[in-house]
């Protein structure tokens, strides 16, 4: 994994640009510690900062390739778990490689198919492409967004990178919203609309789009799209599918020249990846599996069973780490670590995130990469089998909203009237919402509740799994930690889109087609085991401690946070601390994360120096 750059403007000379890419480059040294790299023709200027993972000495980039007498340039951040396929296809192609990493063979491919190389890739990536023959610039990114890919248009430029802080660090682009910035922020956030970079005319590659950029103009277009079809295979002949794809993707995404690990919760997905992994361990002679888990101080005397939260994490851990024999590291975070963090994680997401879900990650990954460089984590599989709660509530499949974030109030009723009337929150919801729906692609004949959970499907699919991947993407690469989510592949997304509900939901319980296809995987009572979201804090103290830095940032009446809130009402709220109050957003962000969340949006207006426009 890595973070890219670029600059093309066909008016300007910027041979002669290197302080300002290196500007850019220096803001994504997190993403990239192992080393750095710039490449400069008169209207193209690109950087590169590299973790290395695969083929550390022959991956160096901006790498340059030429062919027939032409010239392509590559800064790529990404890894593809189809190398060895797509390098041997093209040595038959009569093609040559002068190193093993998969940053050439995706160069090669670009050399070879042109825009359609994107048809023949498997893995997380985004990257650009720079033609010099044809004077083109391509931008492509993977087909869920795992890695990110902003860009913004000023008069003759195009200028690309990895995060917002990269392109922000460009003298042409400000940090300047408008009304629909903050609609973004205060009323989606922490989801964010597709294609939508928050800040005024900031933009990023939408997921399965590729771009390009040419003294013509710009274009994008979509290379990739799920496509809903009649499912035919037999209850067991699609058991057995689904399991070969579990475990053809987690092995192939196993591989690594730097140390691997699993994140472990003791739930049904990390529980999967982690025997899978271990079991490759083994048989590969790579010796014992390093696993890793999150808990929180004090939190087996704060934790209280919930219809969604049943049991806490640590006895599953435990169970599975002695079954598969890992070496397994417990990471236990206090309170003051997980506030004073708050403002550390956005930071690495540049916008105000999952409050508290955040920065625990953040420090997770922190202490993860004392001891590996790749990880592997369970992100997706909620969404791709359904496991949340709303695909099996009435009551949540017939609201006719994003389901995760149906109590709007929860969240204005702590804004300030300006603010309400600037963002119009529930218009602005409904329009994203209805433009999501319309989008859903429908399979004729399809009865009313199957056709309504392929919506929700879809809306968690562009949606809230695009808030988790960018959460996992930016906490975990702001420490320089490649992490994997196997469950996103989308052979298997494909293929798990058209299984119908029936027998996603096998046996009556949640994924439980895909328990089914991991028997004998995993240990039954894992394997059973109900349901439980990510671990998070349930000590009262951390309420208190978001709830007094939350009063001191509403005491100084410079805080930029002032005009966005209702003080008098937040004040009181924060006084009367029993309230823990419905989520306003997923499962598990409710008030506290509600007070979180706006120290983020202080701290985000403060460090960014964002202005209103």
């Amino acid at each position: 994994m890595c973070g890219i750059a670029g600059w093309i403007d066909y008016n300007e000379d910027l041979s002669r640009q290197h302080n300002i890419m290196n500007a850019m480059n220096e803001k994504l040294i997190a993403r990239g510690p192992d080393a750095g790299g710039f490449w400069f023709s008169e209207h193209t200027a690109f950087a590169h900062r590299r973790l290395a993972v695969v083929d550390p000495v022959g991956g160096s980039q901006p790498m340059v390739k030429q062919y027939d007498g032409k010239t392509w340039v590559i800064t790529y951040n990404g890894e593809l778990y189809n190398t060895y396929d797509l390098r041997c296809e093209l040595e038959c192609r009569g093609h040559s490689f002068t190193s093993n990493s998969d940053t050439e063979v995706l160069l090669v491919s670009y050399i070879e198919w042109g825009t359609e190389c994107v048809n023949h890739l498997n893995g997380i990536y985004a990257f650009g492409v720079w033609d010099d023959s044809e004077s083109r610039l391509f931008l492509a990114r993977d087909r869920f967004g795992v890695k990110p890919l902003f860009y913004a248009l000023r008069g003759s430029s195009l200028i690309f990178a990895s995060e917002l802080k990269a392109l922000l660090a460009h003298p042409m682009i400000k940090p300047e919203i408008d009304s629909e910035g903050l609609a973004e922020i205060f009323a989606l956030g922490p989801s964010r609309t597709p294609g939508h970079g928050v800040f005024k005319n900031v933009f990023e590659i939408k997921p399965a789009h590729y771009a390009l950029f040419t003294r013509n103009g710009f274009l994008t277009d979509r290379y990739w799209s799920l496509e809903s079809a009649p499912h035919t295979d037999t209850e067991e002949a699609t058991i057995e599918k689904v399991r070969f794809l579990v475990k053809d993707t987690i092995e192939r995404q196993l591989i690594s020249d730097v140390p691997i690990c699993t994140f472990l919760s003791g739930g049904l997905d990390s529980s999967a990846i982690t025997a899978l992994a271990a079991g490759y361990f083994k048989s590969s002679g790579q010796g014992r599996l390093n696993t890793y888990s999150i808990d929180y101080t004090d939190n087996e005397l704060y934790f209280k069973p919930s219809s969604f939260q049943p049991n806490s994490d640590a006895p599953w851990v435990k169970r599975m780490s002695e079954e598969f024999e890992t070496q397994h590291h417990y990471i236990t975070i206090d309170t003051p670590q997980l506030v004073e963090a708050l403002v550390d994680s956005v930071k690495a997401r540049d916008l105000p995130g999952m409050a508290d879900i955040d920065s625990s990650l953040w420090l997770f990954c922190r202490e993860i990469k004392k001891g590996a460089t790749v990880g592997l984590s369970g992100e997706c599989a909620d969404e791709v089998f359904g496991g949340y709660p709303w695909f099996h509530r009435e009551d949540a499949l017939s609201a006719d909203t994003f389901p995760w974030s149906r109590s709007i109030n929860e969240r204005t009723k702590f804004y300030s009237e300006a603010l309400k009337d600037a963002i119009k929150a529930e218009q602005y919801i409904q329009r994203r919402y209805r433009e999501t729906i319309s989008e859903t692609p429908r399979l004729p004949g399809e009865e009313t509740l199957e056709a309504r959970r392929r919506e929700i499907f879809y809306l968690n699919i562009t949606w809230f799994m695009s808030t988790l991947l960018e959460r996992k993407d930016r906490m975990s690469m702001a420490h320089g930690l490649e992490v994997r989510v196997p469950y996103c592949d989308h052979r298997m997304v494909e293929y798990v889109w058209n299984i119908p509900w029936t027998t996603k939901a096998l046996n009556g319980r949640e994924k439980g087609m895909l328990r089914k296809a991991l028997e004998g995987i995993l240990p039954n009572d894992v394997l059973y085991r109900k349901k439980s979201p990510y671990p998070k804090t349930h000590n009262p103290a951390y309420e208190k401690a978001v709830g007094k830095l939350l009063l001191e940032i509403l005491s100084d009446t410079a805080s930029p946070i002032i005009p966005f809130v209702n003080t008098e009402y937040l004040k009181a709220s924060i006084q009367a601390s029993s309230d823990y109050g419905k989520p306003w957003f997923g499962q598990l962000m409710a008030t506290p994360q509600m007070y979180a969340y706006l120290i983020q949006a202080d701290t985000w207006m403060r460090e960014y120096k964002v202005s209103i426009k």
